[in-house]
């Protein structure tokens, strides 16, 4: 079959049954990131060990060279040449949550879309872009070059599996990662991790802040957040909820058990690095108990969230903001926080930011900010941004391609999410969502067009061939 009379999208229908099958098989495995369960054999949990060796076992079937390094990652290889395309996914996914309408590892399609955890991030593009080399073998199709297509297993955390794969196997001359949206993803902001922690002496007030929790990763917008408070005035707390809730995207119930008082407030999950998209529960929690008489540690944990973090997703109140002519603004999610009385209070912010700014900036600002408040401060190793140049080969063969293909605009993007694309000096994030695909990644009832998926299988395919041929 010459190239020129290749039709991608034809073919990719042709696998189309094949596909959802090994898709259907991946998504019914929950591998959300387990560190109560690790072992030396599963470093990150058997949920993402078991979606690894699945996919690896994909590879064997079909008649690729793969290898497992160590259950932190692995590849499934094709081709042969001096330099090497890498196209880097991973099987693990956030978790759940709560306000799912189907069970979020029973995949199901409805109304053409396909439902369940990791449909949209990662595995559905994932195993598109694995079809897109096994449809390039199938047609043998001649090649120069050497394609791997790489698993990693904690991408939504540490990414420790894929820095382990790394340590051992050669990072990719070129490549990208489907794990973000089309046309390209050639730039992505810097990600930094502050932790907070405060004191956590209860006594002092007529309130009694016992415990507050919320949040399931720093990459995602809290969508519950709960609170109990020891009062005097239990009535009083509950009595006032309903006149802070009008006119809010937020909503909230209240118990009272005696001189207890349960707090339940449910906003909207987002996608960390799009904190406008969601409604962080916490943070409005947080707000509502301010205006009450605390102790000083639960005083200074609340009043932190409200004045400081509470409906602010650029960093203005806390002095972060910045924004690149480029890359765009910075933006600042609160993603996780815990208050035990006669423990401690801890407040996650995770921050995606642009060029001209750094991680040693962005710390230094909050420490001068929260200098008024006992709290200790740390964060996480960072990343700093990613940009290739919209005039790399890279960039332009991949345009080129989705333009071919859809008749959409091609250009250069930058986003806040972090994908392996950074991991290489050449790399990129391609697709598979469209600029009408609705983003419910990191969200409850997470979704992929079946269509969509379909038509970033042709686009990958197209676009590897042209890559490597």
């Amino acid at each position: 079959m010459t190239e020129h009379k290749i039709d991608w999208k034809a073919e990719a229908a042709k696998r189309k049954e094949d596909f959802l099958s090994d898709l259907f098989d991946l998504l019914k495995i929950d591998s959300v990131r387990d560190d109560d369960k690790a072992t030396a054999d599963a470093p990150v949990g058997p949920g993402p060990k078991e979606a690894l060796e699945a996919f690896l076992k994909i590879g064997d079937r079909d008649g690729f060279v793969t290898k497992n390094v160590d259950n932190w990652a692995g590849h499934i290889e094709y081709g042969d040449g001096d330099e090497l395309m890498g196209v880097l996914a991973h099987v693990d996914v956030v978790p759940t949550g709560t306000g799912w309408d189907t069970d979020p590892f029973e995949p199901v399609i409805k109304d053409g879309r396909l439902y369940a955890r990791g449909s949209s991030d990662d595995k559905g593009p994932g195993v598109a872009a694995y079809y897109a080399i096994k449809m390039i073998k199938e047609l043998d199709l001649p090649v120069s070059k050497k394609v791997r297509f790489i698993i990693g297993t904690d991408e939504e955390s540490e990414w420790k599996g894929i820095k382990h794969y790394l340590e051992t196997e050669p990072e990719p001359d070129f490549g990208f990662s489907p794990d973000a949206t089309f046309p390209i993803i050639n730039g992505e902001k810097g990600n930094t991790t502050v932790f907070i922690e405060t004191q956590a002496d209860g006594s002092g007030a007529d309130n009694e802040l016992v415990q507050f929790e919320s949040g399931l990763r720093a990459n995602m917008v809290p969508q519950d957040a709960v609170a109990v408070v020891q009062s005097s005035q239990p009535e009083v707390i509950q009595g006032a909820l309903d006149s802070f809730l009008n006119g809010l995207p937020v909503k909230g119930v209240a118990a009272v058990d005696g001189n207890r008082v349960t707090l339940e407030f449910t906003g909207q999950a987002a996608h960390g690095s799009k904190p406008a998209s969601g409604v962080n529960a916490a943070t409005y929690l947080a707000r509502f108990l301010s205006d009450f008489s605390f102790g000083k540690d639960a005083k200074a944990f609340l009043e932190i969230i409200a004045l400081y973090l509470h409906d602010d997703p650029e960093g203005k109140k806390m002095g972060v903001d910045h924004v690149d002519a480029v890359m765009g603004e910075l933006t600042s999610n609160p993603g996780v926080f815990s208050y035990k009385a006669g423990e401690s209070g801890k407040i996650t912010v995770n921050m995606r930011y642009p060029q001209g700014t750094t991680e040693d900036e962005i710390f230094s600002t909050f420490e001068k900010k929260l200098s008024q408040y006992a709290v200790t401060l740390s964060r996480s190793e960072g990343k700093e941004p990613h940009y290739v140049p919209a005039n790399d080969p890279l960039v332009t063969t991949l345009l080129d391609v989705y333009h071919r293909q859809t008749g959409l605009e091609a250009h250069e993007m930058v986003i806040g999410g972090g994908t392996y694309g950074r991991l290489m000096e050449r790399g990129v994030a391609y697709g598979a969502m469209f600029p009408d695909s609705v983003d419910t990644m990191h969200q409850a009832n997470e979704f992929m067009a079946v269509d969509d998926l379909m038509n970033a299988m042709a686009i990958y395919a197209e676009a590897i061939y042209e890559l490597i041929k």
